[in-house]
């Protein structure tokens, strides 16, 4: 079987999905291959910016710095109940372009599973820039790639059509939101479900049903379990 998860590096709703299938991958029997695709919540976005994220979401989204931060409060609860701590006062907005090259180019070398928990980590609890060259390389090195390597595919440009064909593919699934499951491209999951919802996904996936109940989350802000652009 094969889960394909359209999401962003970031996007808080994402790591959190992420813990709850793996969670349900625990405890299911079946051989699945996990394949991450290419996303972009703000492909507008600059490589990095300096300012706290607090502020420019709310410049961006046209909201007051007070529901900004009781929506990542918010979602840091949620969070933490998955074993995940972010840290929303250290954390910079990025443009994610770059990142998801990165992460094309660790599937290449079959790194790609590791490479995405590094991202989401360094972003969500250690605030690294993650639009810039040269901390993604050095994350890249971390999870057992050739640094050097992978800072000359990014310098290059390298891997840009197959992030550009998970956009792609994307809007023909009517993606919007992300975290977002497919299975063996035959049914969906949308949003960081709980983990029963992501294992009675698998038990259908494996039985070859050919529909699911999948809950549309419509994601208009990152504060119910997804996030939309």
């Amino acid at each position: 079987m094969t889960v394909e998860i359209w999401s962003d590096v970031v996007c808080p709703w994402c790591y959190i999905g992420k813990r709850r299938f793996e969670r349900a991958l625990e405890s299911f029997p079946g051989e699945v291959t996990t394949v991450w695709r290419s996303f972009q919540l703000d492909p507008e976005a600059p490589a990095h910016e300096d300012r706290p994220l607090v502020e420019s979401f709310a410049a961006r989204k046209g909201l007051s710095e007070s529901q900004v931060r009781a929506m990542f409060a918010q979602v840091t609860e949620v969070a933490a109940g998955e074993g995940l701590a972010y840290d929303f006062d250290r954390v910079r907005a990025a443009n994610t372009l770059d990142a998801h090259r990165l992460l094309h180019f660790a599937r290449a070398f079959g790194a790609q599973g590791e490479l995405k928990e590094r991202l989401l980590r360094a972003y969500f609890t250690e605030g690294e820039q993650v639009g810039d060259l040269e901390v993604l390389a050095r994350l890249a090195g971390e999870v057992g790639l050739d640094a050097a390597q992978a800072r000359t595919a990014l310098e290059s440009g390298a891997y840009a059509d197959g992030v550009h064909e998970d956009f792609r593919t994307a809007r023909e699934f009517g993606i919007t939101s992300v975290p977002f499951f497919v299975f063996d491209r035959r049914f969906a999951v949308s949003g960081a479900q709980p983990v029963e919802v992501f294992t009675r996904a698998l038990e259908a996936a494996a039985a070859e049903a050919s529909t699911v109940d999948a809950t549309d989350a419509d994601g208009r802000a990152c504060d119910d379990d997804s996030c939309a652009v």
